[in-house]
């Protein structure tokens, strides 16, 4: 279980502090698949980086399964199964996908192994397998292959920061599919996205909404959706999503 107590981060813009998370307490259930929406500039991804150690927080405290992680590092975090995806994956050149996968095991696993994961993010993996994580491959492609690594460090918590950024409607399906299959397992993994898609907040079980870096609306999907299709909100994310290709 993730809790966040009374989380603010705060950031200098020209000699002026500028509140970009402000007071934020939630707690996060395991097993649990959480989306957190809302207007751009919001501090969506923010707050996704500060979870997983990436930003540190000027204020408040970050407890995961009892344990305060307020004061680890990132690496720290990652020890403990809290996983970050960011909106566009690193490239690798000189590193294929197989060693990618084996350095997010952190262990020398098989091939046959590493074929399964990547059989589960929708790749066949022997067109894969070998190929460098670079350039050659599309954002859709790099997107799954990171999920792929996601799989392999059996994460406890993993986070998605806009996953759909970048990938065109075909990628963006298999991305849904993969998720409804991770949400659907029984791993005990928790899955926290950042998303504006109305496909990934219909599979949540709880959406977090946020806006002016505070939590404007919290609760189930049955709960939150309807309340946010049809809205001004919504009209912007629709917004963003034509813009974007998706």
């Amino acid at each position: 279980m993730l809790e966040l107590k009374n989380i603010s981060f705060g950031a200098d813009n020209d000699g002026t502090k500028v509140e970009i998370v402000r007071d934020i307490s939630l707690t996060i259930p395991d097993n649990k698949f959480v989306v957190i929406t809302g207007p751009n500039g919001g501090g969506k991804s923010t707050l996704a980086k500060i979870i997983a150690g990436i930003v540190k927080n000027t204020e408040g405290s970050i407890i995961l399964n009892g344990e305060d992680i307020t004061d680890k590092s990132i690496t720290e975090r990652a020890r403990l199964g809290i996983g970050f995806a960011f909106q566009q994956p690193v490239k690798f050149k000189g590193l294929t996908v197989l060693d990618l996968l084996r350095i997010a095991a952190g262990k020398p696993i098989k091939i046959a192994e590493a074929c399964e994961y990547l059989s589960e993010v929708g790749l066949c993996a022997k067109d894969y397998i070998s190929r460098e994580v670079n350039g050659s491959l599309s954002g859709g492609e790099l997107k799954r292959i990171e999920i792929a690594t996601v799989l392999a460090r059996d994460v406890k918590l993993a986070l998605f920061d806009e996953p759909e950024a970048g990938i065109d409607l075909w990628s963006f399906s298999n991305l849904v599919r993969i998720f409804e299959n991770m949400r659907a397992s029984e791993s005990g993994r928790t899955i926290v996205v950042i998303s504006h898609q109305e496909r990934i907040l219909n599979i949540a079980d709880e959406i977090i909404v946020l806006a002016d870096g505070k939590i404007v609306k919290q609760g189930t999907r049955d709960e939150i959706l309807p309340g946010i299709i049809g809205t001004k909100y919504a009209t912007d994310v629709c917004r963003k999503v034509t813009e974007s290709g998706v």
